[in-house]
């Protein structure tokens, strides 16, 4: 998110010290800045603009005017205004979020002007009263935290629950949420009607807080959910050694739900690492078999994306290395778990409860906490060491492939390069009679990602089709076999 922007407005030498006081706590404190970004006058470079004009674009430019007033009411315009005044008129004008706080409590001290106006800022503002700079200090953050409670930036409940500020519901796309009814009614049996609403949809799944889209809405079923979460993105990148090392030969970024973003990486890794295609010997369809699971990458993944810490400005890390798979999101675990419970039976606890029943709906994960173990399962049957898990600056989990270019035990031959198209052109050198259908199960592709791959090795003079759909066989030509 965006800093929200304070514009500290005073007679600048009567409180130069309350000032510096509150520019090193709102830059110091842990809180107050990763939410506030504080503007003081007395720090803007020097530029070819009148100094009034300067200032009045950055009341218009802030979220929050702090007036400081005391007795002092400043140097004033032709028209008998001084700038301290001028900016709380702007602010009012502009409806910012205005904080008013006046040093002392002998208004007859004041200049006859600045008593004018702390009478006429009580008028429709509750105004604090202070006398020292820590007091100022310790009033203001008070006033913030229940600016960051009011616009729902921080809360008891969780983060996926909270509204996206900016977002409505013109921001988020119909079509992904018809694919959402369509697909948790096939795979959990999810009681709304095929043509539900996406109002109705919506409610059912309580992603709507007084008719204000939820952060888990936006990224459930955002048109562009980074437009809003930023961080919300996967980062994935492929190293031929064992470290992070530039260049870094193959780096993605991807953005979208976290239903594209799951899939996207999970493609990512999958097109990376080594591929068993089978025969048909043991039956009609031909075993394929990855060098990780697909199952455990995907695990390792859909948690970093459904559990993630999404108020941090960090991403999901997807890191692919020569001997191992790295998956790091910002965030921890609950209290209530401990890396050696993840390997035992457990509870489910969900950081965004709103995000994971979705993705449980969706068939994305599983709701009863098994899916660490099952990771471990699935490693154990490949061959492979049991995944590792971490928490240190974040969660991240950590698969071993195999070394030395050695196989899994009980791994069929024909390992390929693992590209999509490469894998394709090895599925019709063993079965020309092949279907799409049949390639995009053994591959985990949809038959549209099939089609489109076909297509282009047709256009590339690298495979072509003999005889009609059904009956009919691929065959590889001279360019296919280079």
């Amino acid at each position: 998110m965006n800093p929200v922007r304070i514009f500290i407005s005073s007679v600048q030498k009567e409180f130069a010290d309350e000032r510096a006081a509150l520019r090193d706590y709102l830059r110091g404190d842990a809180l107050m800045r990763r939410f506030f970004e504080v503007f003081l006058f007395e720090e803007l470079p020097a530029a070819d603009r009148r100094t009034d004009v300067a200032y009045l674009d950055e009341v218009r430019r802030c979220d929050i005017y702090v007036g400081l007033f005391g007795n002092d009411y400043g140097s004033e315009n032709t028209g008998g205004l001084s700038p301290t005044e001028r900016e709380f008129d702007l602010a009012t004008a502009e409806g910012k979020y205005r904080l008013i706080y006046v040093r002392g409590t002998d208004d007859a001290a004041r200049h006859p002007k600045m008593r004018a106006l702390v009478h006429r800022a009580e008028g429709g503002l509750i105004r604090k009263r202070f006398n020292t700079p820590s007091e100022l200090v310790a009033r203001l953050y008070a006033a913030l935290v229940e600016y960051l409670e009011e616009k729902q930036l921080i809360r008891s409940g969780p983060f996926d629950a909270a509204p996206c500020t900016k977002a409505t519901l013109d921001d988020l796309d119909p079509e992904r949420m018809a694919w959402f009814i369509r697909t948790a009614r096939a795979t959990r049996r999810f009681p709304l009607a095929g043509d539900a609403s996406p109002a109705e949809l919506l409610e059912h799944l309580n992603l709507l807080d007084d008719g204000r889209v939820t952060n888990a809405a936006v990224l459930l079923f955002g048109k562009k959910p980074q437009r809003y979460l930023l961080s919300s993105e996967i980062k994935c990148a492929h190293f031929h050694g064992t470290e992070v090392a530039k260049p870094i030969p193959s780096y993605q970024v991807y953005k979208g739900t976290v239903f594209d973003l799951v899939d996207a990486a999970v493609d990512f890794v999958l097109s990376k690492i080594a591929l068993s295609v089978g025969t048909r010997e043991a039956g009609p369809q031909a075993p394929v078999r990855y060098e990780i699971p697909k199952e455990v990458v995907a695990e390792a993944i859909v948690n970093a994306v459904a559990h993630r810490d999404y108020t941090s400005n960090g991403s999901v890390q997807v890191m692919l290395f020569a001997n191992r798979l790295e998956v790091w999101n910002p965030g921890t675990l609950p209290p209530s778990l401990t890396l050696e419970k993840l390997r035992q039976a457990h509870g489910s606890v969900p950081a965004n409860p709103l995000l994971a029943e979705p993705m449980y709906l969706a068939g994305y994960i599983e709701r009863m906490g098994t899916g660490t173990r099952d990771m471990i399962r699935r490693c154990s049957e490949a061959g492979l060491p049991e995944p590792e898990f971490a928490v240190s600056d974040g969660f991240r989990t950590i698969v071993r492939r195999v070394q030395g270019g050695e196989e899994p035990s009980g791994k069929t031959s024909g390992k390929t390069s693992g590209k999509t198209s490469g894998l394709i052109l090895d599925m019709i050198r063993r079965q020309p009679e092949i279907t799409i259908p049949e390639m995009a199960e053994a591959l985990g592709k949809s038959t549209r990602a099939i089609e489109m791959q076909l297509a282009k090795l047709k256009q590339s003079g690298k495979v072509q089709r003999i005889g009609p759909a059904k009956g009919g066989r691929w065959e590889i030509t001279e360019g296919g076999d280079e």
